[in-house]
């Protein structure tokens, strides 16, 4: 399938490990110069050379999204570099194992903290991308939540976080003046993903034999996603086939998740 991406400009944050990888190696094969966005200094340079190798351009910005000015410095620094941006996905995120099991002895910065590296971090780098989608009358903005923030599960100020980032696209895609310019906004919500140097992989190898039997069952098919299936859905709602999809949030799950 043509997805029409050749020559637009994406900018994935928390690009350098994961889901962000993948959907930077994804667009930057569909055609698009890509540029990522991390802390990790050392995994941004990798992802950037690999890009490299694949005959794609690439810029590597290190930031940290919970800082605004860091923020404003890389979408500044894209937009100097390229003269445009076609493309945002608000990968960055986390903080699903921080704090503490119950609500009681969480304490109140944990909420904050987890808030601002998720939702918080996606409304900076919407807020500042907005404008040039704008000008060239085409955008397509895809964050990244959890089917923890569709249904409930998991710790709650994670929930919380990642439903607000849910509540942020859906908002503006059904915002006319945003709409009638040929943005989209839509959200995808991955569920359980094996991404190398996580909680998960922890779990498994503590104890493979059991961690598989768990797998087996409580997931339909048995297996935990991968990155790159999460990146092929980003991919196509980035892409010109995806004109009409705004507003959705999609579930890559395996049939996970028990909402519709």
């Amino acid at each position: 399938m043509e997805l029409s991406l050749k020559d637009k400009i994406a900018l994935v944050t928390g690009g350098s490990h994961g889901i962000g990888r993948e959907i930077a190696f994804a667009l930057a094969d569909e055609g698009c110069r890509v540029a990522v966005c991390a802390r990790n200094k050392d995994r941004l340079t990798s992802v950037a050379d690999s890009i490299s190798l694949r005959g794609h351009e690439v810029l590597a910005i290190p930031a940290d999204a919970q800082q605004p000015q860091d923020v404003e410095r890389v979408v500044r620094e894209v937009a100097s570099a390229w003269g445009a941006i076609h493309i945002l996905v608000n990968n960055v995120g986390g903080g699903g194992r921080w704090g503490q099991p119950t609500i009681e002895e969480t304490k109140e910065d944990v909420w904050v903290a987890v808030y601002n590296k998720n939702a918080m971090a996606a409304v900076r780098f919407t807020r500042l991308v907005v404008p040039y989608m704008r000008r060239q009358k085409w955008g397509r903005v895809v964050t990244i939540a959890s089917i923890h923030g569709r249904e409930g599960g998991g710790r709650p100020w994670f929930m919380m976080a990642k439903s607000a980032e849910i509540s942020l696209m859906k908002s503006l895609s059904m915002t006319a003046g945003l709409a009638g310019d040929g943005i989209t906004f839509n959200t995808v919500s991955p569920g359980r993903i094996m991404i190398p140097d996580t909680g998960w992989e922890a779990e498994r190898n503590k104890d493979p034999i059991a961690f598989d039997r768990m797998l087996r069952e409580t997931l339909p098919q048995g297996r935990m996603g991968k990155p790159e299936e999460v990146a092929a859905v980003v991919t196509f709602l980035c892409s010109e086939k995806a004109g009409l999809v705004n507003g959705a949030n999609i579930a890559v799950d395996g049939g996970e998740g028990r909402t519709f």
